[in-house]
C-alpha cells in the first residue's frame, strides 16, 4: 500500500503555550496558582481558595462544577489549558500549577514512531476540516438538500413497491396450496426465491451504484450522497448482515470486496459499509459492538478510507476504528478504545485507550486455538442458512396463510368476504386478535428466554476450549440470543421486577439488596449463568458484560464477577479478570482495568481508567432517604407502585402499536382486490408513519406540552419516577433509523421536541431526553453517537440541557453528556466522551475519553 498521509489527532498538553513554556521558577509558578485560585473560588463560592485544599473532599466540587472551572481557565492567556482529567490527577490548587510548569513539549504521536515517515502533507489541513460550510466540500445548499430528500423517498418507495409486487405474488401462490403441507412446501420454496433475491440485491446494487470503493469525499446531499445512501442501506438491509460471528457473514463482505482472511471471525453487527477499503488478515477477531465503516461523516463531507488489520489481530469490544488505521499482525486493541485517523498498531503490540497507546494488557484470556478446518465452517454455515431456509422464513413469508387456516377467529378478519372495513365488528375482531398475538408473543418469549437457555447452558462448560462454529458454539450463540432480547429488559429494567428476571436468566445475585434500580433498561452478557453481581451494586443502562474469550479457531467462557457496593454507569463493557473490586463507582464508558492492584473504595474514569472520587459530598444530600430503613421501605413501595404502573403503560402502548399495524394489514387485505400490490406498498409506509406518530404522541404524553426539565433529586422521589417513565415508554427509537443519513431524520426529531436547526447530518444518533438538547444549523452527527442528557449516581439523579452550535461534528461511536455546550463548529473525535459541565470552544478540535483539546499532528505515513 502507497505511503497516504493523514491527519492524526493527539492530545496536545499545552495547546495555548506560545514560544518556550514557563520555567520552572518559583515565581512562575506562584503566579499560576494565585490565578488558579482566582478563577476557582468564585466556581466553588468561597472567598479564598487554600492552596492545599483537595477540590472534592475540601471544598466540596465535583466533576461538573470543575468543568466550569477548567472552562473559565481556558478563556485565560495567562495559563495553560487544563483538561479534567488533569483536576482529577492534580485535586489541589499548588498540585496542578505545579502540574502545569511541568508539562513536556509538544511530541509526536506514538502513531507516528509506529509507521514510516510521510511523503506528502496532509490532503485536508485542521483548518479546512473545521471550516464549516466555506471548506472545500462543504455541505450543499437547500435545493439539493430537498432533492436528495426527493431521491431518497422515491427510492424507499420504489423498494416498497416492488417488494409488494413479489409478496403479493408469493402470497396467492401459497395461499393456492392444497392442506397444510402443500402449503408449507410453497412457502419454503418461496421463501427460498426471496432469501436468495434480497440477499443478492444488495450485493448487485452495491457494484452497481458505486462500484469500488476508494479513498475520496464525497458532499453531503449531493447525487454522489445519494449513491452512497442507496448503497449503504442496501448492505445494511441484507437478512446475510444478521448472521455476525459466522462464516456466512465473512463471504457477504468478500462478495461486497472487502479483503477478508481466512479463519476470521467477525462479531460485530456495524456492517462495515465502504468494503472495498477493509482487510482483515488471517485468524483475527472482531468483538461486538465495533466501528470499522471505512466512512465518517465531518464538515459538510463523507470522506472514506482504509481500515487495515494484519494476521491474528484481536480488535476488542465497544471498539471504533477511524478511517486510515491499521493493526499489525499479531496486534491487539482493548475493549473500550479507538484508533484515530493515522494510527497503526505495530506487529505484536498491546493498544488499548482512547485515543489508544501502547500498554502491556493481554486481552487474550487464555483461550488457546482449535481445529476449526475449512469444512466445519462450511457445514457451520450451511446449516444457518437452511435452518433459515426451511424454518425461518417459511414462517414469515406464510405465517399469514397459516393462521387463516388454523385460527377462525383472524380467517374472519382477514378474509374481505366476511367483514366490512366500516363495520364495528372488524375494529373489535381487531382488537381481540391483536391482543391475543401480541401478550401471547410476550409470554411466550418470556418463557423461552427463561426455560431454555437454562438447559442450553449445561453444554457449554467454563474454562474449557470449544472449537468455532460447531455444536457447542451453536448453543452457546443460542443462549445469547435468548437471554439478550431487547424487549424483556426494557420492560423490567429501572424497577424490582429486574431482579427476579435476571435471576430466572441465570445471573447470581446472591443476597440481593433490592433498590428499586438495579439495572437499568438494556444490560446484556454473553452466558447469564456465569454472571456475578454482589450485594447492593447499581448498574445504569448498557452494560455489557463479556463471558466470552475468542481466537480465531476456538472460544471459552469465563466467569465474571462485579464486586459488592458497586455503581456502574452507561455503556460498560465489563471483562473476566477486572481489577475493580468492592465499593467502586465506574463512569459512563470507563475501561474496566484488568492490571495493577484490585481497586477499592475509588472511581474510574476514562480509557484508559484512572482514579477520581468514588463520591462527592454533593451526592450525599438525599443520604438520609437511605439510612432511615423506615422511610427507605416506605419510598421504595411507592416507587414499586409507580413501575408497576409504568410497566402496564409500557405494554398498552406496545400493544396499541400492534393493534394499529393489525388494522392496517386487515384494511390492505380489504382493499387487495381493489388495488393489488400497491395496498401492500402503502400499508409498509403506513407502519413507519405510525410508528413516528406513536412515538410523537407518547412523548407529548410523558414528557408534557413544555417537554423535560432539569433535575436533581434522588431516584425515591417521584421527579425520577415520572423521568423512568418517560424512558420507558418512549425508549425504543429503533424505528426511526430507517431514516438514518436523510433530511427526514432531523424533522422526525424536530417533532419529537428536539430544538434543531437545518441541513443536519444524522447517520445514527441516539438521544433519550429530547427536549433537553438543542442542536444547531448543519451538524454533523455519525453513527452510534449519543447525546445523553442525564447521570445517575448511586441514589442521585441528575439531567440538564445540552446545545450543539452550528457545524458540530460528533464522531462515530463518540458521547455527549448533560449540561455540556459545543460552539460554532466544533469537531469532537471518534469515541469521544464529552464529559458533563464542558464547554467547548468555536471551533475547537477535541477528543479522547475523557475528551480534551487536541491538536493535528505531524503528518504519518500509512504501513506499504
Amino acid at each position: 500500500m502507497a505511503d497516504m498521509p493523514v491527519d492524526l489527532l493527539t492530545p496536545d498538553p499545552n495547546p495555548r503555550r506560545d514560544g518556550p513554556g514557563p520555567g520552572h521558577d518559583a515565581s512562575a509558578v506562584a503566579g499560576r496558582e494565585r490565578v488558579i485560585a482566582e478563577v476557582l473560588a468564585p466556581v466553588v463560592q468561597v472567598e479564598q481558595v487554600p492552596l492545599d485544599s483537595n477540590f472534592f473532599t475540601d471544598l466540596g466540587a465535583d466533576s461538573m462544577v470543575m468543568a466550569r472551572f477548567c472552562a473559565r481557565l481556558r478563556k485565560r492567556d495567562d495559563v495553560p489549558s487544563v483538561s479534567i482529567k488533569d483536576v482529577y490527577r492534580h485535586p489541589t490548587v499548588r498540585s496542578l500549577a505545579a502540574a502545569l510548569a511541568d508539562a513536556p513539549p509538544v511530541a509526536a504521536p506514538a502513531a507516528a514512531a509506529a509507521a514510516p515517515a510521510a511523503a506528502a502533507p496532509p490532503a485536508t489541513s485542521p483548518a479546512q476540516e473545521a471550516s464549516g460550510p466555506g471548506a472545500r466540500g462543504g455541505p450543499s445548499g437547500t435545493p439539493h438538500y430537498a432533492l436528495c430528500a426527493a431521491l431518497q423517498l422515491l427510492f424507499f418507495l420504489a423498494y416498497s413497491f416492488a417488494a409488494a409486487v413479489v409478496l403479493a405474488g408469493g402470497v396467492d401462490w401459497i395461499a393456492d396450496g392444497s392442506g397444510l403441507l402443500d402449503t408449507y412446501l410453497r412457502a419454503v420454496v418461496f421463501g427460498a426465491a426471496v432469501f436468495l433475491g434480497v440477499c443478492v440485491l444488495p450485493i448487485v446494487g452495491k457494484w452497481a451504484l458505486v462500484g469500488r470503493w476508494s479513498p475520496r469525499e464525497i458532499r453531503l446531499w449531493s447525487i454522489a450522497y445519494v449513491r452512497f445512501w442507496c448503497a449503504k442501506t442496501l448492505i445494511r438491509a441484507n437478512p446475510l448482515a444478521l448472521f455476525a460471528g459466522s462464516p456466512v457473514y465473512s463471504l457477504y463482505l468478500r462478495a461486497l470486496g472487502a479483503h477478508i482472511g481466512r479463519r476470521v471471525t467477525v462479531l460485530t453487527r456495524h456492517v462495515p459499509v465502504c468494503t472495498d477499503l477493509l482487510t482483515i488478515g488471517d485468524g483475527s477477531v472482531v468483538r461486538k459492538d465495533s466501528f470499522l465503516n471505512c466512512y465518517r461523516a465531518q464538515s459538510g463531507v463523507i470522506r472514506t478510507g482504509p481500515v487495515t488489520l494484519g494476521r491474528d489481530v484481536l480488535v476488542g469490544e465497544a471498539t471504533v476504528l477511524d478511517i486510515e488505521t491499521g493493526m499489525g499482525d499479531g496486534s491487539q486493541l482493548g475493549h473500550s478504545s479507538s484508533l484515530h485517523a493515522g494510527q497503526w498498531v505495530p506487529d505484536g503490540a498491546r493498544w488499548h485507550g482512547s485515543p489508544a497507546q501502547p500498554t502491556e494488557v493481554d486481552y487474550r484470556n487464555g483461550a488457546r486455538p482449535a481445529r476449526c478446518g475449512p469444512v466445519r465452517r462450511a457445514c457451520y454455515g450451511a446449516t444457518q442458512v437452511l435452518t433459515a431456509l426451511i424454518a425461518y422464513v417459511p414462517l414469515a413469508v406464510g405465517g399469514g396463510a397459516l393462521l387463516i387456516s388454523a385460527i377462525p377467529q383472524s380467517s374472519t378478519l382477514l378474509r374481505p368476504e366476511t367483514v366490512a372495513l366500516t363495520g364495528w365488528s372488524f375494529y373489535a375482531d381487531a382488537l381481540a386478535v391483536s391482543a391475543m398475538f401480541f401478550f401471547g408473543a410476550v409470554a411466550l418469549g418470556l418463557l423461552l428466554s427463561v426455560a431454555l437457555p437454562r438447559l442450553l447452558g449445561r453444554f457449554v462448560r467454563p474454562g474449557r476450549d470449544y472449537p468455532l462454529f460447531g455444536f457447542h458454539y451453536g448453543v452457546h450463540r443460542a443462549v445469547g440470543f435468548l437471554t439478550n432480547r431487547r424487549f424483556p429488559k426494557v420492560l423490567f429494567g429501572d424497577s424490582s421486577a429486574i431482579v427476579p428476571y435476571l435471576s430466572r436468566l441465570g445471573y447470581d445475585l446472591g443476597d440481593v439488596e433490592q433498590t428499586g434500580s438495579n439495572f437499568g433498561l438494556t444490560v446484556r452478557q454473553d452466558a447469564p449463568h456465569l454472571t456475578r453481581v454482589g450485594r447492593g451494586t447499581m448498574v445504569a443502562d448498557g452494560l455489557s458484560v463479556i463471558n466470552t474469550d475468542y481466537t480465531g479457531s476456538s472460544f471459552r467462557t469465563t466467569e465474571v464477577s462485579i464486586g459488592p457496593r458497586n455503581f456502574l454507569g452507561n455503556y460498560i463493557p465489563f471483562p473476566a479478570g477486572a481489577r475493580a473490586g468492592d465499593n467502586c463507582l465506574l463512569a459512563t464508558k470507563v475501561m474496566v482495568p484488568l492490571d495493577g492492584e484490585v481497586r477499592e473504595g475509588v472511581g474510574l474514569l476514562g480509557s484508559p481508567s484512572f482514579e477520581i472520587p468514588r463520591s462527592v459530598l454533593r451526592d450525599s444530600r438525599f443520604d438520609h432517604l437511605v439510612e432511615d430503613r423506615a422511610t427507605f421501605r416506605r419510598r421504595l413501595a411507592a416507587k414499586n407502585r409507580h413501575n408497576a404502573a409504568t410497566m402496564a403503560l409500557h405494554l398498552g402502548s406496545r400493544w396499541l402499536f400492534f393493534f394499529a399495524v393489525t388494522l392496517v394489514v386487515s384494511a390492505a387485505a380489504d382493499l387487495y382486490d381493489t388495488l393489488g400490490a400497491a395496498v401492500i406498498a402503502l400499508a409498509n409506509v403506513l407502519t413507519v408513519l405510525f410508528a413516528v406518530i406513536g412515538m410523537v404522541l407518547t412523548e407529548r404524553a410523558t414528557a408534557g406540552r413544555r417537554g423535560l426539565r432539569p433535575l436533581y433529586c434522588s431516584i425515591y422521589e417521584r421527579p425520577f419516577w415520572r423521568h423512568e417513565r418517560y424512558w420507558k415508554i418512549t425508549n425504543p427509537t429503533e424505528a426511526i433509523a430507517v431514516f438514518n443519513g436523510t433530511p427526514f431524520k432531523p424533522l422526525v426529531w424536530r417533532l419529537l421536541g428536539v430544538r434543531i436547526g437545518s441541513r443536519v447530518f444524522d447517520d445514527g444518533c441516539y438521544v433519550p431526553e429530547r427536549s433537553l438538547v438543542a442542536i444547531g444549523d448543519e451538524c454533523v452527527l455519525n453513527e452510534g453517537t449519543r447525546i445523553q442528557c442525564h447521570s445517575q449516581e448511586d441514589g442521585t439523579f441528575k439531567s440538564e440541557r445540552t446545545a450543539l452550535g452550528s457545524r458540530c461534528t460528533v464522531g462515530v461511536g463518540a458521547l455527549v453528556h448533560y449540561g455540556v455546550t459545543m460552539g460554532d463548529e466544533a469537531v469532537l473525535a471518534p469515541d469521544s466522551f464529552l464529559m458533563k459541565g464542558e464547554e467547548m470552544p468555536e471551533r475547537a478540535r477535541w477528543g479522547g475519553n475523557p475528551a480534551r483539546e487536541l491538536r493535528a499532528a505531524a503528518t504519518v505515513g500509512a504501513p506499504r
